[in-house]
């Protein structure tokens, strides 16, 4: 039994998971998810260390135009996080103080918070428990005289249903944001081609390179687009509005002074973030692989618990699985299993949240639900899907690096706290 750290420390540092961290750790210690980091990145934030440019520059560009040709879309802008490029699309497409957004309480908190960052309001529908995504059937119903966008999350990579959903909104005229920052190299079938989640289908789509994704930069983000127009836009805001960028004022042989025509932020990506996310860009395919591998591992070791559903992908889609997230048997603890598997040697985490259940939500005014006349509620009936996935789901390790043993390990665990529940 592991009780060498406090829970909440050893959740931290699982999380993480860092090779600094990782020390700290005992040797045969599974954590949630790690960072896929090498001699490469290291390499790459050194080149840009000495070139004297580390923040938005030339490794920025570099990485820009790679990333756009990895995902087939005209135009890629990086951003300081996959939270700052969901706020810029959301302005980029129209959200203004008193509108309403239509997308899910069931994602990471960030995706209701960039609705309110704009003065709107978020307008929760439930998700289809098969893929833990937007429930398109849900939209239309939602749907009111202030809707001014809706945005979809690519659930934990799980693309999600883009074809019903963009077929709703160009009837109401309706622009769509991707939150894909889970979904860097997950794949839709798109008129009978395989076609990555980033090459614009809706109007923009919004990725992150937080520590848990599979292309990571520390933290850091892109938004692509095939809107010129829309692109110039993220641009002139990410750098506080300023009408030149630092490049072209650098390299002028004259002197020029820029002008700020308009509001902006500081959502710049650095230099040596760019660098690392141009190592980390070539690692995506055979992360990949191997994270199929070893999901179909889990489904191989873990398929015939009674009662225990596996995540699978609908036939029009392929998931990067970044996260392997089941569902309990009715009636488990879901704390008591992750305690236990803690107790073990072994990190994960609960379903994904649900954002109408956290406290920044419980003023009625900041959200509504698409059932007319439903008041606000820690509970509400019209998201039952949403917080079920909550309270049944459990996400297990699954990393590039995660062995056969530590697959083992966690399926033989897991199998065991069930049986012991049963």
């Amino acid at each position: 039994m592991i009780r060498s750290l406090p829970l909440t420390h050893r959740e931290s540092l699982a999380a993480n998971g860092s090779t600094g961290t990782q020390s700290l750790m005992p040797k045969d210690f599974v954590p949630v998810a790690r960072p896929n980091l090498g001699q490469e990145e290291v390499s790459a934030a050194e080149r840009a260390l000495l070139s004297g440019w580390v923040t938005q520059g030339p490794e920025v560009a570099a990485f820009e135009r790679e990333f756009a040709g990895f995902v087939g879309a005209p135009y890629a802008c990086a951003v300081s996080s996959g939270t700052t490029a969901l706020h810029l699309a959301l302005l980029a497409v129209g959200v203004r103080p008193g509108d309403e957004v239509i997308t899910v309480s069931h994602s990471y908190i960030a995706t209701a918070n960039s609705i309110r960052y704009c003065g709107a309001r978020p307008v929760f529908v439930d998700i289809d428990p098969e893929t833990f995504n937007i429930d398109p059937r849900q939209i239309e119903p939602a749907i009111g005289e202030r809707t001014r966008a809706i945005l979809c999350v690519h659930q934990m990579g799980m693309p999600c249903d883009l074809k019903a959903i963009l077929e709703i909104a160009r009837q109401h005229t309706i622009p769509v944001v991707e939150d894909a920052a889970c979904a860097v190299g997950s794949e839709i079938q798109w008129q009978g081609q395989w076609e990555k989640i980033g090459k614009p289908h809706a109007d923009v789509a919004c990725f992150s390179f937080h520590p848990r994704k599979l292309l990571t930069t520390g933290d850091g983000g892109m938004l692509t687009t095939a809107d010129r127009a829309t692109d110039r836009k993220f641009r002139l805001w990410r750098q506080h509005g300023m009408s030149l960028p630092d490049t072209v004022r650098h390299s002028s042989p004259e002197v020029v002074f820029e002008s700020y025509p308009e509001l902006g932020f500081n959502y710049r990506l650095t230099d040596i973030q760019a660098a690392i996310g141009r190592e980390q860009l070539k690692r995506i395919p055979e992360a990949i692989a191997r994270r199929r591998q070893l999901a179909a591992g889990y489904r191989d070791l873990l398929g015939d618990i009674p009662g225990l559903v596996l995540p699978t992908e609908p036939d029009w889609a392929r998931t990067n699985w970044q996260s392997f997230c089941v569902r309990l048997p009715a009636n488990t603890d879901q704390r008591h299993v992750m305690q236990k598997m803690l107790d073990e040697g072994i990190a994960t985490r609960r379903g994904i949240m649900c954002a109408h259940l956290e406290p920044a939500y419980q003023d009625p005014t900041t959200w509504r639900c698409a059932q007319v006349g439903c008041k606000p509620a820690a509970g509400c009936p019209n998201l039952a899907e949403s917080e079920r996935a909550q309270r049944e789901g459990v996400i297990l390790p699954l990393f590039s690096q995660m062995t056969e043993e530590q697959l083992s390990q966690v399926a033989s665990a897991l199998r065991g706290v069930l049986r012991k529940q049963g």
